[in-house]
């Protein structure tokens, strides 16, 4: 009876544990100077993207994402510690031009740590997932120094300036060389019986748009020009390495308890003219650079759909956060995806796109170009009435415009005049919200 008794108790903990959910692995897909559009289930008439299509059908997917700037150091700053960049301070990709060029300048060199370790006094993904025994890897863009400043406990970028370190280095190998490191990551993670966090960053579709040859004959005689064309063949060779990370996680059975989650860093229109509708893309307000599709992948967790509410990228740190039951850190700006109520309720979104090199890096209404608010279907753009010189500024609106987005997706019908009560409350707004006196 005794051991009955004993082998009963055994078999009770052994269906108890067994029952008992482990801690999801987390793996994000962000690519780099992607056009919200330019994926098949986005509705592309010719760019092929099998992979993240079948992501799509698998996620919940929110078409109507948005990064709050268009540029690529602030907006991964912000989705690694779901803060706006006039709040982490990272709001431009480098420091003020040194003088006479001198990239070597010991200001420059001084400025361009100091802005790299804005990010090591915040709470970060990384750090806030250590709580729960994560280990973290960081691969592919990363322009903020070495991967420790964002508290990953594993990394390919040193971002070392005095080595040639800037915006990746030796983690750009990633998605375009090779995927082995995150593999090898992954690999170690299990053997040590760790939840892991991969932060999968490619320089994809970024240019160089030099993708293989057999794919970019697929679409020379479908692109208007060659440039074009190339860029169409880069989204199809990052669609591809998303499939290797994708059919890796199948395969080594851990689909089932990984959370993945997809954004873009900001937006991208090619053309080799880059005429007025092509340049409102990167670094502009305008949907072109700041919209992107995000989507949310938890098999047994989250039911496949398209929701038709606003997220923002924004949301993906407290997304997790209340999916592997951690506290957020106080005052974020960001709702949880997976909380129907919280993103039902909200109905207004807001960014801002600054300058390419910081003018003041301590100070971001100094780098300020305009400012934009979402408010459910209508969108605002305001510009700064003198704006700072900036290297090779963007287009940026001239004055005021708004935007019913439902019907004018490329934003083309500025109502500005017509609806100017609407105009003034949507400013009130914005006002309230960030850079009220500009």
């Amino acid at each position: 009876m005794k051991n009955m008794s004993c082998l009963g108790l055994l078999l009770w903990l052994a269906i108890a544990v067994t029952a008992q959910p482990s801690t999801p692995n987390i793996v994000f897909i962000i690519s780099d100077d992607h056009g919200w559009q330019d994926y098949g289930f986005m509705g592309h008439p010719h760019i092929k993207t099998p992979n993240l299509d079948k992501l799509a059908a698998q996620s919940l997917v929110f078409s109507r994402g948005y990064v709050p700037t268009a540029l690529c150091s602030p907006s991964l700053a912000t989705i690694l510690t779901g803060r706006y960049p006039h709040e982490h301070l990272i709001t431009g990709n480098d420091p003020p031009a040194p003088p006479g060029g001198n990239k070597n300048h010991p200001q420059y060199m001084a400025d361009w740590d100091t802005m790299r370790s804005f990010v090591t006094t915040r709470p970060t993904l990384p750090r806030l997932l250590q709580q729960k025994g994560y280990v973290s890897l960081q691969t592919g863009k990363w322009w903020l120094g070495d991967y420790t400043n964002g508290g990953f406990t594993h990394g390919m970028s040193h971002g070392d300036k005095a080595r040639g370190g800037r915006h990746g280095d030796a983690g750009l190998e990633i998605g375009r060389s090779t995927m082995q490191p995150i593999y090898d990551f992954i690999g170690n993670a299990r053997r040590d019986q760790k939840p892991f966090f991969v932060w999968y960053a490619p320089m994809l579709p970024h240019d160089p748009h030099n993708a293989p040859q057999r794919l970019l004959a697929k679409y020379k005689d479908k692109a208007p020009d060659l440039e074009t064309a190339k860029y169409w063949a880069n989204v199809e060779w990052f669609d591809e390495s998303c499939g290797q990370l994708l059919d890796y996680l199948d395969r080594e059975q851990l689909r089932e308890n990984t959370i993945v989650m997809y954004v873009t860093d900001n937006g991208w229109v090619q053309g080799p003219a880059r005429d007025s509708h092509s340049v409102r893309s990167k670094r502009t307000p305008y949907d072109a650079g700041i919209r992107t599709p995000i989507m949310v992948r938890w098999p047994q967790h989250i039911k496949p759909r398209r929701s038709p509410h606003l997220a923002s990228s924004l949301d993906l740190l407290p997304t997790i956060l209340g999916a592997v039951k951690l506290p957020a850190p106080s005052g974020l700006p960001g709702v949880n995806l997976l909380q129907e109520k919280a993103v039902t309720v909200r109905k207004t979104l807001y960014g801002a796109i600054f300058t390419h090199d910081a003018v003041d890096i301590r100070q971001p209404a100094a780098n300020l170009l305009s400012r934009w608010i979402i408010d459910g279907d209508w969108k605002l753009l305001v510009p700064v009435s003198n704006p700072p010189k900036d290297r090779g500024t963007p287009e940026q609106p001239p004055q005021i415009e708004l935007y019913r987005l439902t019907g004018d997706a490329t934003e083309t019908t500025n109502l500005a005049e017509k609806e100017r009560a609407r105009v003034k409350v949507l400013k009130r707004k914005l006002d309230s919200w960030f850079g009220g006196n500009q």
